[in-house]
């Protein structure tokens, strides 16, 4: 850095970090392609994806691409786990190698997941209702313990005039709204970064796709503006509280305020926020002060929560409507009475002094684990309960992923086209119920694999 920083303006600073940046990922890169690696490695998730031949040899591939990494016991993804989900497990390689691991790859984040009134709940439901609801939700699969469900929710959030719509998967929520709400003809406004599951209604809906860059509003305002001048349509921009690739939060304040001036309804993923930030853990769009302005706000139950499935909530008339034209909701099994009642307790203790207790905990976890971490490896932006860890090349996801599963940590891996070309990351899910001991030792886990792949900020 040159030595008259100090009368930089605050944008050539960040302009001059950024180079450091790049320069030294463009280093880390070089130094890992010196390592020899397996041809296997080579392969991404999309090469396995499209075939053009009439017969699906895209399979065959596949299937012989997961053989060579099993055979060379690199595979370590579908690894069963004989326990609950908690901060440390046991797993079983498919060489039958069982390791005792730190787990950071689940999204249990209030250990809900295993909190003994909210299984206990979840016995009850199940003594009462049964194994499942048999039906969809439309015909005879509603219970009495799903609208009691949806009547909390709309008291958790205290916004009269509002429904909440339930599904059996989080996926569903988004890709069944998107799907039901958009008409063809009208256009998709969304985040570079957006899941895939909003990707995905975009496309069912027919309507014209448009990415503005990630969290950049000025951009999304350049294309809304483009759209109004094309004439009167329907317009809906698709935002996340929290995403899930870099851990940072959604500029979702000053969306609402662009979206709403060219008169383009919103939609809000807070899958990785819910009960997690805000008031009583309303949301990342209650903690901006926008959540009465938000037209379709979207959670999943299996995150923080801890179970399954998802909800929609929204206003009354829109609910209902959702209800009978999401394609995934009308003809798909509604959500199980078990997992209904355990999420109807996780809601009690989530909004209440135990929910305020753990995410006090969570914060703090998750600060410890990025200051651990800060500087020595390269984690973005985060500034939540995900930290991601990027290394770069994807040809180095499965030999890093196996070093640190074999070290002792399970982590969630993530590369191209998932996020993009060299932006391979681990990524670190906190919870609150991690310990400060568990935490440093993923770190030091981490940052040895940092030296031995050679992605550490100050690898030479």
């Amino acid at each position: 850095m040159p030595q008259d920083t100090k009368i930089l303006s605050v944008a050539d600073k960040r302009k001059l970090a950024q180079q450091l940046l790049s320069q030294r990922k463009a280093q880390a890169i070089k130094n890992m392609e010196e390592v020899e690696l397996p041809d296997y490695t080579r392969y991404t998730y999309d090469m396995f994806m499209f075939g053009s031949s009439p017969e699906p040899s895209e399979i065959e591939h596949f299937d012989d691409w997961v053989q060579a990494t099993l055979d060379d016991h690199t595979y370590t993804f579908e690894v069963p786990r004989l326990q609950a989900q908690l901060p440390e497990n046991d797993i079983y390689r498919a060489s039958n190698e069982k390791i005792h691991v730190v787990n950071l790859s689940s999204y249990n984040y209030l250990g809900y997941g295993y909190h003994p009134e909210v299984i206990a709940a979840a016995k009850a439901a199940l003594d009462v209702y049964g194994l499942g609801a048999a039906s969809s939700p439309v015909a005879s699969g509603t219970f009495g313990l799903h609208k009691e469900l949806e009547q909390r929710l709309v008291e958790f959030f205290g916004l009269p005039g509002r429904g909440v719509s339930l599904f059996s998967s989080g996926y569903g929520v988004n890709s069944g709204t998107i799907s039901a709400y958009m008409k063809q003809g009208g256009h998709i406004v969304m985040d570079r970064s957006a899941h895939m599951s909003i990707l995905e209604g975009a496309q069912l809906s027919k309507c014209t796709p448009h990415y503005f860059r990630h969290n950049d509003v000025d951009h999304l305002e350049e294309i809304l503006k483009g759209i109004s001048q094309a004439g009167e349509t329907r317009v809906l921009v698709c935002v996340e509280g929290v995403y899930s690739a870099d851990g940072d939060y959604s500029k979702v304040g000053r969306i609402v305020e662009v979206a709403k001036r060219y008169g383009a309804k919103i939609l809000v993923d807070e899958a990785h926020s819910m009960l997690l930030v805000g008031p009583h853990g309303r949301g990342v769009c209650a903690e901006q002060g926008v959540l009465e302005e938000i037209d379709l706000l979207v959670m999943t139950f299996s995150k923080a929560f801890g179970g399954v499935g998802g909800a929609l909530f929204a206003p009354r008339k829109t609910t209902q409507y959702i209800n009978w034209y999401a394609k995934c909701r009308m003809f798909s099994c509604a959500l199980d009475p078990a997992v209904t009642g355990g999420i109807l307790k996780s809601l009690e203790l989530a909004s209440g002094a135990d929910g305020d207790e753990r995410r006090q905990r969570l914060h703090v976890n998750a600060e410890f684990l990025r200051n651990q971490l800060r500087g020595q490896v390269n984690i973005g932006t985060s500034e939540s309960w995900i930290v991601p860890v990027i290394y770069g090349p994807e040809k180095y996801t499965l030999p890093l992923s196996d070093f640190v599963q074999r070290s002792g940590l399970d982590t969630s891996v993530m590369q191209f086209p998932a996020v993009g070309k060299n932006e391979s990351r681990m990524r670190l899910f906190v919870t609150s119920e991690h310990t400060t001991e568990q935490l440093r030792r993923a770190a030091e886990i981490i940052l040895c694999a940092a030296e031995k792949y050679k992605f550490a900020l100050n690898h030479q």
